[in-house]
C-alpha cells in the first residue's frame, strides 16, 4: 500500500503504511474487535458448536442503519499481528468453531492472509468464510483466492440511489454484482459435508439480503436481479433482523421516516412472496422476531 490502498472500490489511496487512514477509518496496524462463536449465523455456518467468528473493526461503506456501528466507524480493539492472528485462529479450531469466519476484513486482507498461512502450517484445517458487506473489488478477492472456501456476502441494494442515500455508495449495485460474479467464479456453488448429524458450509456463496422497512419494493428488485444473474447458483439468505440504529432527530429520518421502525411481518412474509414467485427454490429464512438487541454481538 506504498502507493496508496486500493483494497476496496472507493480506492481512496491513503497511505496506510506510513499512518494514513483509509476511507474504512483503518491504517496499517491490524486490529480484532471482538472474537465469540457465534451462533446466530446461517444453519449450516453456525451449526450447534457456533461459527469461529473474528470481527474486525472499520468498513469502507457507511450504512446509516449499521448493527455494528460500535465497531464499522472507529478502528478499536486489540492490536494484534499476523501471529496472534494465526493464533485466535488456532484457538477457535480446539474450541470447536465450525469454520473460521472473518467479519468485515477487507481492509486487513494482506494480514489475514499471513496468518492463513501461519495457521495453515501449525494444522488448521477448518473452512474460511469472507463475511462482507459485498462492496468488494475484483482484484481484492483475486488476490485471496485459494485463502477463501466459502463467501458470506451481501447483497443490499439494486438501486442506486438507495444506495447513495443509506450507505454513500452509489456505485454498490454494479460493484457488488461484480464482486459476486468473482465469488462464484472462485469457489463455485455450494457444497456441504457433516457435522454431529447437521450439514456445514464447505465451499460456495450464501448472499443475504436485509429487508428494510418500507423498502419492500428495493428488496423485490434486488432479488430480482440476483435470480436474474445467478438462478440457484448462489444460496439465498433473506433477513428481517433490521433494528433501528438511526438516531432519533438524525436529518435521514426527515427522508426515511420508515427506518426508525422494525420490519413488519407483512412486509417480510411480501419478499418471500417475491422469492417463491421468481423461482427460488430454497433459502435461508429467519422465524420469530430476530430484530433484537441480542442478535448484535456486544462489543464491549
Amino acid at each position: 500500500m506504498r502507493d496508496g490502498c486500493i483494497l476496496c472500490p472507493r480506492a481512496c489511496g491513503a497511505r496506510r503504511d506510513g499512518g494514513e487512514v483509509g476511507a474504512c477509518g483503518a491504517a496499517d496496524e491490524l486490529f480484532v474487535a471482538h472474537v465469540m462463536l457465534h451462533r446466530w449465523e446461517e444453519p449450516p455456518i453456525s451449526g450447534s458448536a457456533g461459527s469461529g467468528a473474528v470481527f474486525f473493526p472499520g468498513c469502507s461503506l457507511r450504512c446509516a442503519y449499521c448493527q455494528n456501528h460500535a465497531i464499522s466507524r472507529a478502528v478499536q480493539g486489540t492490536r494484534a499481528s499476523a501471529s496472534d492472528l494465526a493464533d485466535i485462529f488456532l484457538r477457535l479450531q480446539e474450541e470447536g468453531a465450525l469454520n473460521i469466519n472473518l467479519v468485515t476484513p477487507t481492509h486487513f486482507a494482506p494480514q489475514i492472509r499471513v496468518a492463513l498461512d501461519a495457521a495453515r502450517s501449525r494444522g488448521l484445517g477448518l473452512p474460511i468464510i469472507w463475511n462482507t458487506s459485498g462492496y468488494e473489488s475484483v482484484q481484492a478477492l483475486q488476490d485471496d483466492a485459494g485463502y477463501v472456501d466459502a463467501y458470506l456476502t451481501d447483497f443490499k441494494y439494486a438501486d442506486a440511489a438507495l444506495a447513495g442515500a443509506l450507505s454513500q455508495a452509489p456505485d454498490y449495485p454494479q460493484v457488488a454484482l461484480a464482486a459476486l460474479e468473482e465469488m462464484v467464479c472462485q469457489v463455485g456453488e455450494c457444497a456441504f459435508d457433516e457435522v454431529d448429524g447437521a450439514p456445514r458450509l464447505m465451499r460456495g456463496v450464501v448472499v443475504r439480503h436485509l429487508v428494510l422497512p418500507g423498502h419492500v419494493r428495493e428488496s423485490c428488485k434486488a432479488l430480482e436481479v440476483l435470480w436474474r444473474t445467478f438462478g440457484n447458483a448462489v444460496k439465498l439468505s433473506i433477513m428481517s433482523q433490521y433494528t433501528p440504529q438511526i438516531p432519533v432527530g438524525a436529518p435521514l429520518l426527515d427522508e426515511f421516516p420508515e427506518l426508525a421502525r422494525a420490519v413488519t411481518p407483512e412486509e417480510y412474509e411480501a419478499v418471500l412472496d417475491c422469492a417463491d414467485a421468481l423461482g427460488y427454490e430454497d433459502y435461508y429464512w429467519q422465524e420469530g422476531d430476530p430484530a433484537k438487541e441480542s442478535f448484535i454481538p456486544d462489543f464491549r
